[in-house]
């Protein structure tokens, strides 16, 4: 039986754990005031989105102590999202199709790498690469960060890397910063999962899920690709031991109404 492939990438702060990496890390060191430092480069569009956390362990005073020990230890502070090592494994049940399953975020690689120990293989992991000092071990510049449209370029190494068809790409993430690669896979007619209501994100994801278990994205992956009704995704959830209990399918529209007299005139 010929077998369709496809490249299956998820982001990893807030799609596939309920946490923030800098949040986390900001925490553990005792650093204030993370939100308000991101939401300042965020605003003078001084680098990519997704990329705060990388900026201010590179040029914050207060961040440039972390070293890659900090990262891995924070890592393992990270609370994940049930299910993650079955995702792949319920989708390759399902005959003729077989999915490749990789990290693509722009948090720290080591972080990632920690909190999927067990889980994710590393070499399944791109995050964001730094380059050390050998002796003291400080940070020393940045060789990659897969933010914007950087998670573009690593998407598309991968999918040369595995040969894998334009068409057969699904890309699952949460936030502003997936916008770009989401475009690009929408492009490349994939399939793309939004696990949050981001009003940059919805309106662009093909679909959106809103679950605490990884496996929810399984459910538009078999119906838009498998071409599965909800009986058969019951039984196939079934015979992996998992019930799915609630699936609400639900539109929602977000309206901002204001009384006309006191909206200004228009020429």
């Amino acid at each position: 039986m010929a077998v369709n492939r496809y490249l299956l990438a998820s982001d990893f702060d807030q799609t596939l754990s309920f946490n923030d990496s800098g949040i986390v890390l900001s925490e553990m060191l005792g650093i204030a005031g993370f939100g308000e430092r991101c939401a300042g480069l965020s605003h003078t569009h001084l680098v990519q989105q997704g990329a705060e956390l990388a900026y201010l362990l590179l040029h914050d005073p207060e961040y440039r102590r972390v070293r890659r020990e900090d990262l891995l230890q924070v890592g393992r502070q990270i609370r994940l999202k049930r299910n993650i090592r079955m995702l792949t494994s319920l989708l390759n049940a399902v005959d003729g199709y077989h999915f490749d399953f990789y990290v693509i975020s722009a948090a720290p690689e080591e972080v990632i790498i920690s909190a999927l120990a067990g889980v994710v293989a590393p070499e399944h992991i791109c995050g964001t690469q730094f380059r050390y000092d050998p002796v003291s071990g400080e940070i020393q510049s940045i060789a990659r960060v897969p933010a914007g449209y950087g998670k573009v370029a690593v998407l598309e190494e991968l999918r040369t890397k595995l040969a894998i068809a334009s068409d057969r790409l699904v890309y699952v993430g949460d936030g502003s910063s997936d916008v770009h690669v989401m475009l690009h896979v929408n492009r490349m007619e994939g399939l793309t999962i939004a696990v949050s209501e981001n009003k940059f994100l919805t309106p662009i994801a093909r679909r959106t899920v809103l679950s605490d278990d990884a496996l929810s994205v399984v459910v538009p992956v078999l119906e838009e690709i498998g071409g599965l009704g909800a009986g058969r995704i019951r039984a196939l959830f079934a015979m992996h031991g998992f019930v799915l209990q609630e699936w609400d399918k639900t539109r929602t529209d977000a309206l901002t109404i204001r009384d006309a007299a006191a909206s200004p005139a228009v020429a």
